[in-house]
């Protein structure tokens, strides 16, 4: 019989809702930021997928990492079909190219919904929330996953919770926006949450 050792795990960001999410998702394991151990951690999200982001920042991490300790890194991303899958990988820098300066959420969330302004029928806003993971573990156990969740792109931003994105994402299934679900329901219906299930199963073989 096997017995469950709670681990502390080593999150490659610098997101403290990124953070708070996990830690509420792996609630029988402790999430750490590299500034906690002293580690400064940045890395250029510059690859084609947001698997190749997670495992490019997850294997960054770890080679500075403590050893024992494992590392988690998530690349997300909000995908439109209407913008022909975008932004995609670029999703924390959307709007870049016009404003020549990183947005914050708001006014990302503002300048989505301005470009989708023309389109009003539900099929035409169809969307998806994506989510990589990937784990290291040492440098022979090395583990991804992805998932998301499909929506659409509201009208209007609605709901106070959650960040990012969250306030103009519709969720089909729920029929609310990402940011007007609980924690429970976000964490049920949630691209993060769909990969962090597949991860507690992981954590609970690797221990």
């Amino acid at each position: 019989m096997s017995i469950f050792r709670p681990m502390n795990i080593l999150l490659a960001s610098n997101n403290s809702h990124k953070r708070e999410e996990f830690s509420r998702l792996l609630k029988a394991h402790t999430l750490i930021l590299p500034k906690e151990l002293g580690l400064d951690f940045d890395f250029e999200e510059d690859r084609a997928t947001f698997t190749e982001n997670a495992l490019g920042k997850a294997m960054a991490l770890a080679a500075n990492a403590p050893k024992n300790m494992v590392v988690l890194a998530d690349d997300s991303g909000l995908c439109v079909d209407a913008l022909g899958g975008g932004p995609g990988v670029r999703t924390a820098r959307y709007g870049m190219e016009t404003f020549g300066r990183l947005l914050e959420s708001g006014e990302r969330n503002l300048f989505l919904l301005e470009n989708m302004a023309h389109l009003k029928e539900p099929s035409e806003r169809s969307a998806q929330f994506v989510c990589a993971l990937a784990l290291v573990a040492d440098k022979h156990r090395v583990f991804t996953f992805c998932e998301s969740v499909h929506g659409r792109i509201a009208l209007a931003a609605y709901g106070k919770g959650g960040f990012g994105y969250d306030p103009v994402f519709f969720v089909t299934e729920a029929g609310k926006t990402m940011a007007e679900l609980t924690d429970g329901e976000k964490d049920h219906y949630s691209h993060r949450g769909r990969a962090a299930r597949h991860l507690i199963t992981l954590l609970g073989e690797i221990a």
